[in-house]
């Protein structure tokens, strides 16, 4: 078996391959989904290839890509993946809307637990913040998941510096999901100092 080297993400134990498996193609938003058969072969192969960080949404599909990985994880699977999903995006009368109250973070939580088909999600991430809804209260619910033994690591995912810290101050916060490349710098004058 091959060995992709392990990094530590946040302060709170969290250690993930370096190279991480975003499934988001495997269901939706770049073409048709793919042949289910074919994407467990993929998700298998970069297990045994060593990487071990899967990344996944519940707006992916939306849902399949969960049901996806579920099914991707069984026989031993599970124990091998450090498995990340995402939850606030979600479609109404159809217009996308972004949720964090805490009964729609409890919810959403308690779906893709059922649709994963698994007892804790290891990474779990507000994907868009919400706007209406203080940082500080959707944190709450966050971390009562996380007492529960529901989630294991609270991440972020494009929120501005200022909200890292003030869902930081509420429960750590291990990881935060933004775009960083050539094209997009700018998040290095104040999100990479602030999670540093």
């Amino acid at each position: 078996m091959a060995t992709v080297r392990k990094i530590k993400l946040g302060s709170q134990g969290l250690q993930v391959s370096a190279q991480g498996l975003g499934c988001m193609g495997m269901s939706s938003f770049y073409g048709p989904p793919k042949p289910e058969s074919q994407m467990i072969a993929l998700i298998h192969h970069a297990i045994n290839s060593g990487i071990t960080f899967l990344d996944t949404a519940d707006l992916y599909g939306p849902h399949t890509n969960e049901i996806l990985l579920g099914k991707a994880l069984k026989g031993g699977m599970r124990e091998r993946v450090e498995l990340a999903t995402k939850f606030a995006i979600s479609f109404e009368d159809g217009k996308l809307i972004v949720r964090g109250d805490p009964a729609y973070v409890r919810a959403a939580c308690e779906a893709s637990l059922k649709r994963l088909d698994v007892d804790c999600i290891d990474l779990y991430y507000q994907h868009r913040v919400d706007t209406r809804v203080p940082i500080e209260v959707t944190m709450g619910e966050l971390k009562k998941l996380v007492e529960e033994g529901k989630i294991k690591y609270v991440g972020l995912s494009e929120a501005s510096a200022s909200t890292i810290r003030r869902a930081h101050a509420v429960h750590p916060i291990t990881a935060v999901q933004l775009e960083w490349s050539l094209w997009s710098r700018d998040v290095e004058e104040e999100i990479v100092p602030t999670c540093r």
